[in-house]
């Protein structure tokens, strides 16, 4: 059993050597899965083979491993260590949402199995299929690198993506029991700033403020609500390495829910466009979309609109929520931090990041 290889399969260039304060007792899930997978409709395991593990570098929170037995493969994910909030990093509820959706939206990854017994690894966990293509974060593949058209292929697909996500019709199929629509954002607006009031590690009176004008400015439910993702940005995102116009995963499904779409598109345009001017390329937040090529906010607006005929000119309070909400997502990672919870060393600098981001909504909120 290895945890570093010392090869990668081919397309698995996107996996790291898991780090050593993320290890978990792979001894003890490997006997766990052996004695159950074989037996499982539709998975192929081979269950003499050695299990190798690497880890998914990308994302602060939930931890996201490859395991490999012989040729198979499929993907782990887990909560963070140390005490998380409440409701918070919720896996059984994540792998539950999957099971709904994959049927009606193939683009989210088919989950394989739920555990929940915490004495295999630490925590519940569940597996999912792997699935191979390109995650675009702070850098460019060749596909996409100093090619402006192949850029704007690949974000209307990203764009078309949501529009297909938001198509789905949850009466018809089953998923309204995934959320409450009525007081979607209101409780969304609520629970995020009572996550900052119990994460805070200082004095910022711009998050103060925004939570008020938040919660001041609530928009009525939509008149037919959607699948929201709750965490749509490029690098949840997974393109076709040979084709950039297709889209071949969504994945990251913790915060999902039925309620207002708005909320999606307010997401990509926070990551897309507000956090895009990053002072460094390797920030938490950086992202390539100011690059040439990649859609600007008028033309995501405009394709997004276009293929979903939704109400847009209320769309700028969602953007001023979803930065404060990234906000508080690096809050509450550096609060742990602080606390010597994870030893990270990309999350020292969050508590800037922090500061910077309330910076950004607070001008975004100026101008609505």
């Amino acid at each position: 059993m290895s945890d570093t290889p010392d090869r990668q399969t081919p397309g698995a260039t996107d996996t790291r050597p898991v780090r050593p304060s993320e290890q978990l007792d792979w001894e003890s899930l490997a006997a766990y899965l052996r004695a159950l997978m074989p037996g499982m409709a539709d998975v192929s395991f081979d269950a003499d083979a050695p299990l190798e593990v690497e880890q998914f570098p990308g994302g602060h929170s939930n931890l996201t491993y490859l395991l490999r037995f012989g040729r198979e493969e499929f993907v782990m994910r887990r909560p963070p260590f140390g005490p998380v909030a409440p409701k918070a990093h919720d896996m059984a509820r994540e792998f539950r949402i999957l099971r709904s959706v994959h049927p009606v939206f193939p683009l989210a990854p088919r989950p394989l199995l739920l555990c929940e017994d915490a004495q295999v690894v630490g925590s519940v966990f569940y597996l999912m299929e792997r699935r191979r293509g390109l995650v675009v974060r702070g850098e460019e593949p060749p596909q996409l690198e100093g090619r402006p058209r192949e850029r704007r292929r690949a974000g209307a697909a990203v764009v078309d993506a949501l529009a297909e996500l938001h198509a789905v019709d949850v009466g018809a199929h089953g998923l309204v029991s995934l959320g409450k629509p009525a007081g979607f954002v209101e409780r969304q607006v609520r629970g995020w700033a009572e996550r900052w009031h119990r994460s805070r590690t200082g004095e910022l009176p711009e998050m103060d403020a925004l939570a008020a004008w938040l919660a001041e400015r609530l928009p009525p439910d939509p008149a037919r609500p959607a699948l929201v993702h709750g965490d749509y940005k490029l690098d949840n995102v997974m393109l076709d390495a040979g084709d950039v116009r297709r889209v071949v995963g969504v994945f990251d499904w913790e915060m999902s829910a039925v309620g207002d779409p708005l909320v999606d598109l307010g997401i990509l345009l926070g990551y897309w466009v507000h956090t895009a001017a990053a002072a460094r390329r390797d920030d938490s937040v950086a992202t390539v979309t100011d690059r040439e090529g990649w859609l600007t906010r008028e033309e995501i607006l405009e394709r997004y609109g276009s293929r979903t005929g939704f109400d847009l000119k209320g769309v700028g309070f969602y953007e001023v929520f979803a930065v404060f909400k990234l906000a508080v997502v690096l809050q509450q990672i550096f609060f742990r931090y602080q606390r010597g919870q994870t030893d990270d060393p990309r999350f020292a600098a969050l508590g800037e990041r922090v500061s910077w981001l309330a910076h950004v909504a607070a001008q975004l909120a100026e101008k609505q």
